[in-house]
């Protein structure tokens, strides 16, 4: 199937008790079975639901992989991915990371041992010189949160099969439309389904896609064992958010294309961070790996004080002031002191990541209405 089949199809079925051609809300704890251990496959909802089921395998279709896990949000995909590990290990991840990644990271794993290293992921020298016989892990975002930086997928993964390591990637900003990171030799794919995926900013949700079985097998023992998984409401939203996402993802890019070159020609604007310039650092790379280059955009303004971005945030009236990101409707949002506030202000800097940026999460709006609406939030700086 090619990918808008995918999105609609895959792992999709109608009903067989009713024909009913939208996947039901078995809102359902537990199951009725037969006898001890013989039961339709269902046995309590925390292990297996029907909804969840199907929207494990369309996920799995989405990033061409062979099984999909869910979770009650992108936090705790990420918790269990790190439950496979074990005190003494090691972990490399890129040092332009979302915060509460890294606030998991440094404040909950690294008190059970585990010990994290953030490095220039740009530069595989970088990685490389951190590796040990206790790396377990290389923890990867692309494009990052939120200063938009590019890793080369396909580089990482040569290494981590060089050193028998895994590979995984946080997709959530490209989405299997743009990218597909299993496809270029990572072991995990994981993503925020909140966002982009779901696409209208009324779900919290996680996932992890993989290939191998084995590893499956693992996650979904933690999955099962630790609990956090999503309900089946919650599960059927993201399948109807999902059977539009190569729609809204082509729109999303394309209105990130045209704010950012708004923007980057705006004389109160210091720098603008968006993979499709041919100027962004690895854009070569981005190109290569990525079919367009979505909707997520950072700025920052001349002169680079706190007041202004604050002063420009107040100011949208189409863009609207929140966490989060990925929705139909066009958010803004200031990283230092909302999403990436759990991260020491040196170490942000260290990245580039200013007081003055402010992040865009480009909707699906007319980009007409956009430009008006940044021109006159910009207006507004004195």
């Amino acid at each position: 199937m090619k990918f808008g089949t995918k999105v609609i199809h895959a792992g999709v079925q109608p009903d067989p008790s009713t024909g009913a051609i939208m996947t039901p809300i078995f809102q359902t704890s537990t199951y009725v079975q037969q006898s001890p251990g013989k039961n339709q496959g269902f046995e309590y909802s925390r292990t297996h639901n029907p909804t969840r089921a199907v929207l494990e395998k369309n996920l799995a279709a989405l990033e061409n992989g062979s099984v999909g896990l869910s979770f009650a949000s992108g936090m705790a995909a990420i918790d269990a991915i790190l439950k496979l590990l074990k005190p003494g290990d090691e972990v490399i991840s890129t040092n332009d990371l979302y915060g509460g990644t890294y606030r998991i990271f440094t404040k909950i794993f690294a008190n059970y041992g585990i010990r994290f290293h953030f490095v220039n992921m740009q530069d595989m020298a970088e990685v490389r010189s951190h590796l040990t016989k206790n790396t377990k892990l290389i923890w990867a975002e692309t494009p990052t949160n939120p200063m938009m930086n590019i890793v080369d997928i396909e580089a990482l993964a040569a290494i981590s099969k060089e050193h028998g390591v895994l590979l995984g990637v946080d997709n959530t900003f490209a989405t299997p439309f743009l990218q597909n990171p299993l496809d270029k030799g990572a072991d995990l794919v994981m993503h925020s389904v909140t966002k982009y995926l779901a696409g209208h900013s009324d779900v919290i949700m996680g996932a992890i896609v993989v290939k191998d079985a084995d590893l499956a097998e693992k996650l979904a023992f933690i999955q099962n064992s630790c609990g956090a998984v999503p309900g089946p409401q919650d599960c059927f939203l993201v399948l109807r958010g999902i059977k539009t996402l190569h729609l809204r993802m082509e729109r999303h890019s394309q209105n990130g294309k045209t704010i950012a070159a708004y923007l980057k020609n705006h004389p109160k604007v210091e720098k603008v961070y968006w993979p499709g310039f041919e100027d962004h650092p690895n854009h070569a790379i981005a190109k290569k790996q990525m079919r367009d280059f979505g909707g997520m955009i950072s700025f920052t303004l001349k002169d680079n004080r706190l007041s202004d971005a604050i002063q420009v945030l107040e100011n949208f009236k189409v863009f609207v002031l929140a966490e989060s990101l990925g929705g139909v409707e066009s958010l803004c949002g200031h990283p230092a002191t909302m999403t990436h506030a759990s991260i020491p202000r040196e170490e942000r800097e260290k990245v580039g990541l200013s007081d003055s940026l402010i992040r865009l999460s480009v909707g699906i709006e007319d980009a007409e209405d956009l430009k008006n609406d940044l021109a006159r939030a910009l207006e507004s700086i004195q």
